[in-house]
């Protein structure tokens, strides 16, 4: 399963959001609001419940500056990641966009796609004020 956040505009520098999106506790100011536990476990591991849902461990996984940060799910059942994108536009303007991959049998992959689409809108729509 592959889910996409549309393109968000930030008034920052590639760099700027970069750093920003690196620093895992950073999260925690992207989160929806019905977000229930937002705990950072070391400098590239956090984890996050959203009501109703359980416990998920997001980890660093892969950088390239300033236009890739991968964050992975550290243990647990399923394995996904979340691909954040980006494109400077010029030098104090970047497009961020978000991608959900993972590997779900079509039953779990129906159930979670509304959610989960959701859920990285959220944070894509966030960061632009967050930063």
């Amino acid at each position: 399963m592959n889910l996409e956040s549309p393109k968000t505009t930030v008034n920052k520098s590639p760099e700027e959001v970069f750093n920003f999106l690196s620093d895992v506790k950073n999260f925690e100011k992207l989160m929806p609001e019905n977000i229930s536990k937002f705990e950072v476990l070391d400098a590239d591991k956090f984890l996050f419940a959203l009501k109703g849902m359980p416990e998920i461990v997001l980890k660093k996984k892969e950088v390239t500056p300033p236009n890739k940060i991968v964050l992975g799910a550290a243990g647990g059942k399923i394995d996904f990641s979340l691909v954040g994108h980006i494109e400077g536009i010029d030098a104090n303007t970047s497009h961020v966009q978000l991608v959900f991959n993972g590997d779900f049998n079509p039953m779990m992959a129906m159930m979670i796609k509304g959610p989960i689409t959701k859920f990285i809108e959220t944070l894509s729509t966030n960061i632009p004020s967050a930063i």
